[in-house]
């Protein structure tokens, strides 16, 4: 029944998300590229960190021979994280970023400028090349050999550098329009490699025609004597915020201290289950408490009785009269004084009676002012009146 009714004709639809994660197999994850590294680094140990720079478990800011790569949509380091940066990579440590775009701090301090408009506006020219949903790319000789294009069909999210300085910058990469968008910059005894195209290191790109040798020459830049290579995903999940944005709050510190975020934790978790503990020991047994009786009601019966066994059917009728005007005014918020055309229609309207019904008992409760005595099959009535009144509205 499964092989008969089953609809095999669906065309399966391209997971079309932005991970960039390392165990995504999906087209832009980033599996293909973090499985390379031992095909590129054999000798070196591989690990992974979501560390903040600085606070690494496999690197040392104090030994050489070390290279730590990035790929993120955005590379949103502030001028401390940067500086640490810059520290690991003068003990003869490589750092290589790909993103597709960098914070401003970074671009100030590396004496640059990214240009990352086209992802987020389309350009004429851009329109005009439709470029828009692929990606070339292109490695410079030297220090690649002869200028090769690569290229895929799936989204771009590059930029490029408006800006660099060309006496501390080589140039080793350019897009499809000849501007520069893979450079290298050198401090101390060590290098700093700023990409700006991270999906050429997807799936989907690096698994596309000829594609893994563009993964493989761009990593080729690395000291080949590398002892450990780390794959950072800190700026994966770290949250874009703007430079000038005071950050020294109680979560960055708790980021920055996974230590004191433990024992935090731990300290509320504990004090939760003390507070739990202490409820159920000393939790006594709560009385039911009897809903108060309408007094009121109580008193209105009781000067009812005494009215009609006095026979005093006028005056009963003018208290009643007086205590429905009053259940108007607290319930429908309207005006009894003028007891009019008006006052009929609008509380025929909010009460939802009937307004014939609400029109006899305004007239009955008018002619009980003006009238003469009024009789017990009147009284019954009005009353009969009044509690379908109640009960309705």
């Amino acid at each position: 029944m499964l092989f008969v009714t089953g609809n095999n004709s669906k065309e399966k639809q391209l997971d079309e998300r932005v991970t960039l994660r390392r165990q995504d197999k999906i087209p832009y994850g980033t599996y293909v590229a973090y499985q390379g590294l031992t095909h590129i680094f054999p000798q070196a140990r591989i690990y992974t960190s979501r560390q903040e720079p600085g606070y690494w478990d496999s690197l040392s800011s104090f030994e050489s021979d070390q290279a730590l790569v990035i790929i993120a949509g955005k590379f949103n380091a502030d001028e401390s994280e940067i500086k640490k940066l810059i520290t690991f990579i003068e003990q003869g440590n490589d750092v290589f970023v790909s993103a597709g775009t960098i914070s401003y701090s970074a671009a100030d301090i590396l004496g640059c400028r990214v240009n990352d408009y086209d992802n987020i506006y389309d350009t004429e020219e851009n329109q005009r090349l439709r470029i828009k949903d692929s990606l070339y790319v292109y490695l410079n000789p030297p220090p690649f050999g002869k200028q090769t294009k690569f290229v895929y069909p799936g989204k771009r999210l590059d930029a490029y550098f408006a800006q660099v300085d060309e006496k501390t910058t080589e140039v080793l990469g350019e897009d499809q329009l000849g501007r520069p968008n893979f450079i290298r910059l050198q401090a101390g005894k060590g290098n700093l490699y700023i990409h700006l195209a991270p999906m050429a290191f997807t799936n989907y790109f690096l698994l596309h025609k000829e594609n893994i040798r563009y993964y493989e020459k761009a990593l080729s830049v690395i000291n080949p004597a590398t002892r450990k290579v780390v794959w950072d995903e800190y700026y994966l999940n770290k949250k874009y915020m703007n430079d000038n944005e005071d950050k020294k709050n109680w979560f960055s510190v708790l980021s920055r201290y996974p230590a004191l975020k433990a024992a935090l934790l731990t300290a509320i978790f504990s004090l939760l289950v003390y507070v739990l503990l202490e409820m159920r020991r000393k939790q006594r047994y709560i009385p039911v408490v009897k809903k108060p009786t309408n007094d009121s009601m109580d008193f209105v019966k009781t000067i009812g009785r005494m009215y009609f066994d006095k026979g005093d059917h006028k005056n009963l009728c003018r208290k009643m009269g007086s205590y429905f005007l009053e259940h108007v005014r607290n319930r429908y918020k309207l005006l009894t004084g003028t007891l009019d055309e008006e006052f009929i229609k609008k509380l025929q309207y909010k009460s939802g009676a009937e307004e014939q019904e609400v029109r006899e008992i305004v007239s009955f409760i008018k002619y009980v002012e003006d009238g003469p005595a009024i009789s017990h099959k009147q009284l019954t009535q009005f009353h009969s009146q009044l509690e379908s009144f109640y009960k309705k509205a």
